[in-house]
């Protein structure tokens, strides 16, 4: 269901697959999107497994409405009114809260600098990446104590760039915006290594502690894909700094 891992300082990081849930075909089964078409109440049940498996409440998780932008909400408590702001990544100096980022072929990007006590998350697809919503996460972390050379930055299963086939205009765009993220697929067709970018970008703002996940998403039957299914659940990534 979940691979954890705890870092130094209290860090945690964890990613999920999509098994040990309850959702039915073509969610099954630990489908976490809220906004895909599952059942909201297998979603809810879905969420709290996830949290329990943990170990935290499930109110402390954080979401997010996603949309593929480059805004960053910070939290230093449950959303106002229990809504999810629209953004597409989090920060937070609170210890204890957990973020949260959803997906189903983009990367996911935990970020944590157990000095500060400030941790953040990101959803980084493709527009996200070129828009700089990496970028824009680590500024707001630092707006908060953090600094680049402490952090600790790992990302969780995504489509790898031999598997990511777009046309080569779409790719020339993004290599433009993120210079090292274009690349050729397997086939020798026009790709984007969003991970790459990442990593690219972290390196940039300074961050050197980072690790890129090598589960592939659209190769791995146990982990969702927008690519492979078109219809299907997310799985979430997790990052928190622990309050004790």
């Amino acid at each position: 269901m979940i691979t954890q891992q705890i870092e130094r300082g209290g860090a945690r990081f964890a990613f999920t697959d999509r098994w040990g849930g309850v959702s039915a075909a073509p969610y099954e089964a630990l489908n976490l999107g809220g906004a895909v078409g599952d059942d909201p109440a297998a979603v809810r049940a879905n969420r709290e497994r996830a949290a329990h498996a943990l170990g935290v409440d499930p109110r402390s998780v954080l979401w997010l409405n996603q949309v593929h932008g480059s805004a960053v909400a910070v939290a230093d408590g449950p959303w106002p009114g229990g809504a999810a702001p629209e953004a597409d990544a989090v920060v937070t100096a609170r210890r204890g809260q957990v973020l949260a980022v959803l997906t189903a072929d983009c990367t996911p990007v935990l970020l944590a600098d157990p000095e500060a006590g400030v941790a953040g998350a990101a959803h980084a697809g493709r527009p996200g990446l070129a828009a700089g919503v990496v970028p824009a996460t680590l500024e707001a972390m630092v707006a908060l104590g953090a600094e680049p050379a402490r952090i600790l930055a790992r990302t969780g299963p995504a489509v790898c760039g031999r598997c990511y086939e777009v046309p080569a205009s779409l790719r020339d765009e993004v290599e433009r915006a993120v210079p090292g993220s274009g690349c050729d697929t397997r086939a020798g067709t026009p790709g984007i290594d969003i991970a790459e970018g990442v990593r690219r970008q972290l390196g940039a703002a300074g961050v050197q502690d980072v690790k890129i996940s090598s589960v592939c998403t659209l190769e791995s039957p146990d982990h969702f894909s927008y690519r492979r299914l078109t219809v299907t659940g997310r799985q979430a990534s997790y990052v928190w700094l622990a309050d004790s």
